[in-house]
């Protein structure tokens, strides 16, 4: 079985990287003779200092999609049209906006010093801060401020792009038109597996899983959850568990198949 995980929120926590324990039970699903992807909101630059060395070569999804990694190596990119970009670099002027735009690896931040999006940011100085203009490609757009925002949301609205909203950070998330972790999971002829999530941006990933664990209690996600381990102290050995179950019941079905 392919077991599929989202990051942040859901196997590692707070900017940390994945715990020994966590990490432990992730080589066990894989000595067992399961297959490990993770799929996150990060590019595939950030998602590299939360994951052991060990997972850096797996298949990784970055950007909610825009891009696949696999064997170490960016072999699947989709970025936003230049008319596009054009049009959002415009719309960000005119609202004031300050944000994060990610190329397929170097990024533009014009953000506050302090802002706590930092944390997570190329924390191991893998990338360069780079004008938008020397981009030969844009893959995803956070805005981390603006001025009357429901009115950028509405224009954002209007335009060929995806959008998610992070209520907790208070950003908007934009991702090119077709971009979602399910669609990154079908480039991969990725039909059968169990998704691992927190947030709404796995809701489509949730949707085509035989089997989804929520992290936690997102409103939005709880449809499409087939059962959820909630945030408390517990949470690790709770996944943990669920992993270590789910492990089991999904080799013994490969045996008897």
């Amino acid at each position: 079985m392919t077991f599929i995980f989202d990051l942040d929120g859901t196997i590692c926590f707070k900017g940390n990287p994945l715990s020994p324990s966590i990490t432990r039970a992730l080589q066990q699903l894989e000595a067992d003779g399961h297959r490990i992807v993770f799929a996150s909101a990060r590019p595939i630059r950030d998602m590299l200092p939360v994951l052991p060395k060990p997972f850096h070569n797996e298949t990784l999804i970055g950007g909610n999609g825009a891009l696949i990694s696999e064997n170490g190596n960016i072999t699947f990119s989709r970025a936003f049209s230049p008319a596009i970009v054009e049009t959002l670099i415009t719309t960000l002027h005119e609202h004031q906006a300050t944000y994060l735009i990610d190329g397929e690896w170097d990024y533009s931040y014009t953000g506050r010093a302090d802002h706590p999006i930092l944390t997570n940011l190329d924390p191991h100085r893998l990338a360069k801060n780079i004008p938008v203009s020397e981009h030969p490609s844009i893959v995803k757009l956070l805005i981390l401020s603006a001025i009357e925002k429901e009115i950028l949301l509405e224009k954002l609205g209007e335009m060929d792009v995806v959008l998610h909203l992070h209520a907790q950070e208070d950003v908007i998330d934009c991702s090119p038109n077709g971009i979602h972790k399910r669609a990154a999971l079908t480039h991969l002829n990725i039909t059968d597996y169990i998704a691992f999530g927190n947030d709404a941006n796995d809701i489509t990933m949730f949707e085509g899983a035989r089997h989804a664990v929520m992290i936690g209690d997102h409103q939005a996600l709880r449809p499409h959850c087939t059962e959820s381990i909630p945030y408390t102290t517990e949470v690790e050995r709770m996944i943990i568990a669920k992993l270590m179950e789910l492990n089991e019941a999904f080799t013994s079905e490969r045996v008897t198949t």
